[in-house]
């Protein structure tokens, strides 16, 4: 039975009562909308730890005016027993006057890898994650905690956030679910219709033809970036970016490299979907 707590002190109490009698925390950040990503995030932090607590905040600060924050998919009751299923010991689950309380003024920032990418659209994005993950690091103290690669730039972010900072946590990245076809399982999926999920394949198909370009040979990031958009662009109606990165640092890649990560943002209609593959080291979606 998955305990549930709502306010900050009772989750940072049962927090260091697990680590009290040596239970080593993992920790699933989480906006809620479950799916079986999220649930391979608990499967893996039970791999890596004893005591595992997820949190389900629909985060304000990381949403931009205009964004989907008010039609965000709350589904609390349906999460809570996906959690007590997969074996979740403690759901913290706070309102956001509990996290920003009044005369909340403090932001976190990490510079140049906010910057590409996801940056360029969303541009207030990354300090309201790194500002709301920072605060759920600070309640849960040492742990391991899960992020899902699908948002890669996020992940790589808050690693670094994390070194930076010395905190007592080991960030992990977990591979991509998909479903059957190959669609990256997203909250944001259960937007699309019937024909916009249809086409929402453009993006598979786009990394599938970097893919196997990349398998028979090809190494040029210019290259390897165009023949994906050259796919996904025409399903789509608008194209954020396809880009060719440097899996570690997201910058414009150099030559020949030996991983490149092709990232790409698109939408349908009012639905924005994101998905990425690093050549060289994932397996073909």
């Amino acid at each position: 039975m998955s305990e549930v707590v709502r306010k900050p002190t009772e989750f940072r109490r049962a927090c260091e009562d697990a680590r009290a009698v040596q239970r080593r925390v993992g920790l699933v950040p989480t906006m809620g909308a479950l799916h079986e990503g999220h649930f391979s995030l608990i499967d893996e932090a039970r791999s890596r730890a004893d005591f595992i607590a997820l949190t389900i905040f629909v985060n304000p600060l990381q949403f931009a005016p205009g964004e989907d924050l008010a039609c965000y998919p709350r589904t609390f009751e349906s999460d809570l027993a996906g959690c007590r299923e997969r074996g979740v010991d403690l759901v913290f689950a706070p309102e956001p006057n509990a996290m920003y309380p009044p005369g909340f003024q403090t932001e976190v920032s990490v510079k140049e890898l906010g910057k590409p990418l996801e940056g360029g659209f969303r541009t207030s994005h990354f300090d309201g994650v790194t500002t709301v993950v920072t605060k759920l690091f600070n309640l849960t103290g040492p742990c391991t905690a899960m992020f899902g690669r699908k948002d890669y730039q996020q992940w790589k972010i808050l690693s670094r956030m994390a070194l930076d900072l010395h905190m007592p946590i080991e960030l992990v990245g977990c591979p991509i679910i998909r479903e059957a076809d190959g669609l990256a399982l997203s909250s944001r999926n259960r937007y699309l219709s019937p024909s916009e999920r249809e086409r929402a394949l453009g993006i598979v198909s786009g990394l599938r033809h970097a893919y196997d370009a990349w398998a028979h040979g090809e190494r040029d990031p210019n290259t390897l970036r165009s023949l994906a958009e050259e796919v996904i662009r025409p399903t789509f109606d608008r194209l954020d970016y396809v880009a060719a990165a440097d899996p570690e640092t997201l910058a414009p890649s150099p030559p020949s490299p030996s991983r490149l990560l092709i990232a790409v943002a698109a939408h349908l209609g009012s639905t924005r979907l994101i998905d990425n593959l690093v050549l060289g080291e994932d397996p073909r979606p």
